[in-house]
């Protein structure tokens, strides 16, 4: 636990600066951007790159610890082995994205912009063959290095982002800048700024991937394919795992489009994607948590008392999670200003992608069963059935209540298969979770959403007045959380 909280405090810092400072772009899209319909196409065009960039890993990730950490094999030739198929794949991938972007981007909506499928498709692709890289660091226990690089990507990117929407604007008429810069491109410079700082982030994780090839010249070699057969049966039941729990977190953005009805479909998928992510401290806490439990499963695995470390983390996970859930709902009023206020209609969406990305962190908890056990095709079925709740209420109800429905399909979505992944893995792998104890912390936390939205609507039309009541609230919450658990879990520490 002192090792997984060490490790996720790292991460998570990082992570959450990172994410953070991504986060301050949605403010700068939302005022800078002329029209909402172009914070549309950005939110559209990277829902598709998220999908796209878990094809192209297809479940590698995973299976590189699982082997790297598996008895008998050579961690180093499993590294060497996942970096030059990923490497292959990745490099097709871009160049059919160049060759091809034509037509994509007229089946995608977007033929007079052609040059966006071919700048993303080469972003995927690095952000793909670099997700080994990542992982080896994690595997080699350097959360400080992890960190430094993904901060840099970052960095880069904010700069980038200011320099081609900001500065430029107000220098083109500068010879060297006029020379190359349109205003009237616009949100083609997101895309821009975020193929530089890839390719530069790529270019430093080079150092990462020679040690792994220098690290495999031993007697197995630096490519096996006999391990490399064996690690795609592993890791393809998780490739549609994984196409299909992406799909859960973005057909929303994806399909938006193809089933609203009104004219400003664009316009509305902008709304809903800056309000979608003013929600995103949640998935900043969840990734940060994934970041160091997936190799600190995997390696505590060996301990026979490892069953109860899991329970314990669970617990711990869905506590925090609530806390970050009423502090985002008691603020929101507060929360709201990052994005413009011509946005704001859609601040409805905030709380129920929240409770999404609680399930989301909760089935994550849950899925270790499965992979621990190698029963990853259970992952598969479960994703499938959430792919289908999800299609299904899309289809049905965004015609008639738009980005509403987007929001509540995957919050229902992951609801249904955190139950079912609950249900069916207590006869795989039996873990004590504290049921009693979180089921304490739920109800509180439905009782206190309840007695705040209660007094909002009858009693406070003040917004200090209502973050007043719910900094109150929150404090409730805190000091039951310290009299159940938080004098157990310093005590331990």
């Amino acid at each position: 636990m002192k090792l997984l909280a060490k490790e996720t405090a790292i991460y998570g810092v990082s992570s959450i600066i990172g994410k953070f400072l991504n986060w301050l772009l949605v403010p700068l899209y939302t005022y800078v951007l002329q029209q909402q319909s172009d914070y549309g196409i950005v939110t559209n065009l990277y829902a598709w790159t998220a999908l796209l960039l878990v094809i192209l890993t297809y479940g590698m990730e995973t299976g590189f610890f699982r082997f790297a950490n598996k008895e008998g094999e050579n961690a180093q030739t499993v590294y060497s082995t996942s970096l030059i198929a990923l490497f292959t794949t990745s490099l097709l991938f871009a160049v059919a994205c160049v060759v091809c972007q034509v037509p994509i981007a007229n089946a995608l909506g977007y033929p007079a912009h052609s040059e966006f499928i071919a700048l993303l498709g080469i972003v995927v692709a690095m952000d793909a063959f670099a997700s080994i890289p990542f992982a080896y660091l994690r595997y080699k226990k350097r959360p400080l290095q992890f960190a430094a690089l993904k901060l840099l990507f970052v960095f880069l990117n904010i700069v980038l982002n200011l320099f081609f929407l900001v500065l430029c604007p107000k220098i083109q008429d500068w010879g060297i800048i006029s020379a190359w810069y349109n205003a009237d491109y616009g949100v083609g410079y997101v895309f821009v700024a975020n193929i530089l700082a890839t390719g530069i982030q790529t270019l430093f994780l080079l150092p990462a991937v020679i040690e792994g090839f220098k690290g495999s010249k031993g007697s197995k070699g630096i490519f096996s394919w006999g391990l490399l057969k064996q690690m795609l049966r592993y890791s393809l039941p998780l490739l549609v795992l994984g196409v299909c729990g992406i799909m859960n977190q973005t057909l929303d953005r994806i399909l938006f489009p193809f089933f609203y009805d009104g004219a400003d479909a664009q316009a509305q998928l902008g709304i809903y994607g800056a309000c979608f992510k003013v929600a995103m401290v949640m998935m900043m806490f969840t990734q940060a948590f994934r970041y160091a439990y997936e190799p600190f499963v995997f390696a505590k695995h060996k301990d026979r008392e490892s069953v109860a470390a899991y329970a314990d983390a669970m617990k711990y996970y869905i506590i925090f999670s609530y806390m970050i859930l009423l502090g985002m709902i008691f603020y929101l009023d507060l929360l709201k200003f990052i994005i413009a206020p011509s946005y704001w209609e859609g601040l409805k969406v905030v709380p129920v992608v929240l409770w999404t990305y609680i399930f989301q962190g909760i089935y994550f908890n849950l899925s270790f069963w499965y992979k621990l056990t190698d029963k990853t095709q259970w992952g598969a079925y479960f994703s499938i059935i959430g792919v289908v709740i999800t299609f299904a209420l899309q289809a049905i109800f965004v015609p008639r209540i738009g980005y509403m429905a987007s929001a509540a399909s995957s919050t229902v979505c992951y609801f249904v298969i955190m139950l079912l992944s609950y249900f069916v893995g207590r006869k795989h792998l039996e873990i004590p979770y504290d049921l009693r104890r979180i089921g304490i912390y739920t109800l509180l936390v439905l009782a206190l959403l309840a007695g705040y939205y209660s007094l909002a609507q009858l009693l406070l039309t003040n917004e200090w007045l209502k973050m007043g009541v719910g900094t109150l609230l929150l404090i409730v919450y805190c000091v039951i959380f310290y009299r159940l658990d938080g004098k157990t879990l310093i005590k331990k520490k």
